[in-house]
């Protein structure tokens, strides 16, 4: 019999209706339609969901596997919530669609509400409860740049590359020429982590002015925006040299033999942040109980992803490989999902940390992470001015939510559900963090003092100009 929990709201908890829908759910997923939706309907009124039927938004990446996983699995619908999972075109889509009240909420790029709280980005307030995911993106160069720099890169003793590779390596194909590389979105992860290893090799990613928006002032490597699944084609057909994006697109590379991943965004920056669901503040406001519903579906998908040491990332690959999730052969999906990540046939490296969602206190939003995200903004000059430590530390706070996160994760402590261990004892800010592939160090509650540690990049008193920075 199975054994009936409630949280200290007396709401009914995802057991209660766990064996009763578990038949439902687990044969919905492939057609994607609704599961026992009166049963779904009934434990909404019961919990006072304010919005049981939402529509949320993504981009075809593995690291949109907890809103996959949510729905497949179940927890969306245990928690009295009926939702429509949506792809995106790419990201700006998929921004102005949470902006404009189309979707409810977003698989997010991290920097997307936090240049909207900097006033640099979207002009709606959006929010970020939950982090999704930690590390999964990598660099990608075409097979032409790779034969011009493997040659003199080190070898181990059993003949392959040394990792990680830095990018002082490029400057073997870039003499006399500049390299073209892609990224997702100017506010992206990929971007800062690009531009971070670029500069901590010695080469100039460009800076941003208000009359150069592609952040290319003084640039020794163009940077332009592509589309995640896009990336392949463009590389093939030789736009671009590399670019820097989420899986499965890094791995498509390697089946497909057109270029070699060079290095992953955890060895530039060990257990980066990633991925956040973002929605509208004016959303959580006015329901508040359905976002805390979706928290905590989305914190026990966390949860199920990374279960045991990952024995359900076999079966998460099968879901991801869907059409309408990621829609990639679930070779490649895997190839970088389980344990694993493959640089070129041949070259399968273990990566137990290339993907964690759950361990690690991955979804908590920690003021410290969008801190990061501001401190490079600033460094490339998409923040124009000098700003103080307050101001990094008020706009980090207006952003993420922690007591959201916090609120949910305690419920499911208390019902059971989650060990009361993976919820983090935290004023919002992680320890200096030293995990850089340039062995600089990054405290959040000093933001200023982290910027004036690099050679190349703004710091307090300077500003881009077309001539320069002054």
């Amino acid at each position: 019999m199975t054994k009936v929990r409630f949280d200290k709201r007396g709401m009914i908890a995802a057991l209660l209706i766990a064996t009763t829908l578990s038949g439902a759910l687990a044969g919905c997923g492939k057609s994607g339609a609704p599961a026992a939706g009166g049963d779904i309907a009934k434990l909404a009124a019961a919990n006072g969901i304010e919005k049981s039927n939402l529509k949320l938004g993504f981009i075809k990446l593995t690291d949109m596997a907890p809103l996959a996983i949510a729905k497949e699995k179940g927890f969306f619908a245990a928690e009295g919530l009926n939702v429509t999972l949506e792809p995106q075109a790419n990201w700006k889509v998929l921004l102005d669609g949470v902006a404009g009240g189309q979707l409810d909420g977003a698989h997010m790029l991290a920097g997307q509400p936090i240049a909207a709280a900097a006033g640099i980005g979207a002009k709606v307030k959006l929010i970020a409860p939950l982090s999704l995911d930690l590390n999964g993106n990598a660099i990608t160069v075409s097979n032409k740049v790779w034969a011009e720099i493997s040659p003199s890169l080190p070898k181990d003793a059993d003949g392959k590359v040394k990792h990680p590779i830095p990018a002082s390596a490029l400057k073997a194909a870039m003499a006399g020429k500049s390299l073209k590389f892609g990224m997702v979105f100017p506010f992206s992860p990929h971007n800062y982590e690009l531009r971070y290893w670029l500069a901590a090799g010695g080469i100039a990613p460009g800076f941003y002015l208000p009359g150069d928006l592609a952040g290319t002032t003084g640039a020794q490597v163009q940077i332009s925006v592509t589309p995640p699944p896009q990336m392949p084609a463009t590389l093939e057909a030789g736009t671009i040299d590399g670019y820097s994006v989420g899986e499965p697109w890094n791995q498509a590379a390697v089946k497909k033999k057109i270029g070699v991943p060079i290095i992953t965004d955890d060895e530039i920056f060990h257990n980066n942040p990633e991925k956040v669901f973002g929605m509208t503040d004016a959303f959580a406001a006015k329901n508040p109980k359905t976002t805390q519903a979706i928290l905590r579906a989305l914190i026990k998908a966390q949860q199920w992803l990374d279960a045991d040491g990952g024995k359900n990332r076999a079966e998460a690959v099968k879901i991801l490989a869907q059409p309408n999730y990621v829609g990639a052969d679930p070779e490649v999906i895997a190839a970088s999902m389980t344990g694993k990540f493959t640089f070129a046939p041949g070259d399968t490296r273990d990566a137990p940390g290339f993907n964690i969602f759950f361990d690690q206190f991955a979804g908590y939003p920690f003021y410290s992470d969008a801190i990061w995200d501001l401190t490079q903004m600033r460094r490339w000059g998409q923040i124009a001015d000098d700003k103080s430590d307050q101001w990094y530390f008020d706009t980090a706070k207006a952003v993420y939510r922690p007591d959201l996160y916090m609120s949910a994760a305690k419920s499911l402590v208390d019902a059971g559900v989650i060990p009361a261990g993976s919820v983090p004892e935290t004023d919002g800010f992680k320890a200096a963090e030293s995990g850089f592939i340039d062995g600089v160090s990054y405290d959040g509650k000093q933001p200023n003092a982290y910027l004036a540690k690099f050679s190349i990049g703004l710091k307090q008193g300077q500003h881009v100009t077309p001539a320069g920075v002054k």
